[in-house]
């Protein structure tokens, strides 16, 4: 690493750290992006690295919230009972049950999720193009249905999760710090897996997998790897925002298929496919025309959001990465060299 790259590094995690504290009035609108940046990062590893362009990964997201939510609950109480007498009885948690069930209930989530992964990926991976992104696109919505039809997780009324034991604000800068972790941790990762032949292999299923195939690669098993460390990560953070809404619904918030199923894809196309960075960028600034939109356009926030994927879609097929690719090179260590063509004479 040079070192010019070393004090970037360095001064972004710094930022990082500050950001809570810079912005106080802002610390969910952070913790937001996080999550934005997370699930974007997990949703290239097999739409833009490997090819495999998935709308079911809200699944992950929702199935970690519940996940997190039946260890953290059961490692103290029934859950039938608790979820059934929501309203009515009165269950106390105490520190130590409060913070073991989080941490516990979000790792045991991210397990969870990617053990979820290679069995749903047994049976979808033999899709192809876009009857892959409908299969678990119907995966997802069955696990949302499935959910709030079922009594002892809370049904359609959700699970309520038991309140941070300290102050509010102290409670957001918590819940901000965890998202960054986790965001952390996945980049760090990323960067030295996309430096291994792990990527090699997967970015040649995405060029052409029958070759691949041909060329003695195990294609099936690289995929389903792939899958389960998006899930791992996906899983964490849906703990995470279990946690953080204290309470959720299953269609409405858990398996949110047309809101952050959606978002995830919209970033990454933003920002560029196949990329580290550009799953980032395109999270920044995806979040960010969300929120003046959702705040200074209510009631057209859809328009807007329709109008961006399509200029997306229409001028940035390579997302902004790749445009900046193609008109600044220099930017991104290509030489270019000018070279005058010559004009051959018309032969007489």
């Amino acid at each position: 690493m040079s070192a010019q790259k070393a004090i970037l590094y360095v001064a972004l995690l710094v930022l990082i750290v500050a950001a809570p504290f810079l912005f106080p009035d802002y610390k969910t609108q952070l913790a937001t992006l996080w999550l934005m940046i997370i699930v974007s990062l997990t949703w290239d590893m097999t739409g833009g690295q490997m090819g495999y362009n998935s709308l079911g990964n809200i699944f992950f997201y929702g199935t970690g919230m519940y996940v997190a939510a039946v260890i953290a609950i059961g490692m103290v109480y029934d859950v039938g009972e608790y979820t059934n007498a929501f309203g009515g009885g009165k269950f106390d948690f105490t520190d130590d049950q409060y913070f073991t069930g989080l941490f516990v209930g979000i790792i045991g989530a991210g397990v969870f999720c990617a053990l979820s992964a290679f069995a749903i990926g047994w049976l979808t991976f033999g899709l192809r193009g876009p009857y892959f992104a409908i299969g678990t696109l119907g995966v997802a919505i069955a696990a949302g249905e499935l959910v709030s039809n079922w009594d002892w997780v809370g049904g359609g009324q959700g699970i309520a999760l038991p309140v941070y034991p300290g102050d509010f604000d102290n409670f957001k800068t918590f819940i901000y710090f965890l998202f960054a972790g986790t965001g952390v941790v996945l980049f760090i990762f990323l960067s030295w897996l996309y430096q291994t032949r792990f990527r090699a292999a997967i970015n040649a299923i995405r060029d052409d997998e029958e070759k691949a195939e041909a060329m003695g690669l195990h294609t099936l098993r690289y995929k389903l790897v792939t899958w389960a460390m998006a899930a791992f990560f996906v899983g964490i953070v849906g703990g995470i925002s279990a946690f953080q809404l204290i309470h959720f619904e299953p269609l409405e918030t858990a398996y949110q298929t047309i809101n952050l199923g959606i978002f995830m894809v919209v970033c990454v196309l933003l920002g560029g496919k196949g990329t580290l960075w550009g799953p980032i960028i395109g999270a920044i600034l995806f979040h960010v025309f969300k929120e003046v939109t959702w705040n200074y356009f209510l009631g057209w926030q859809w328009v807007a959001l329709g109008a961006l994927i399509v200029v997306t879609v229409v001028y940035f097929q390579d997302g902004l990465l790749g445009w900046l690719r193609l008109k600044k090179p220099e930017w991104f260590g290509v030489r270019v060299e000018n070279k005058q063509q010559a004009v051959a004479e018309p032969a007489e």
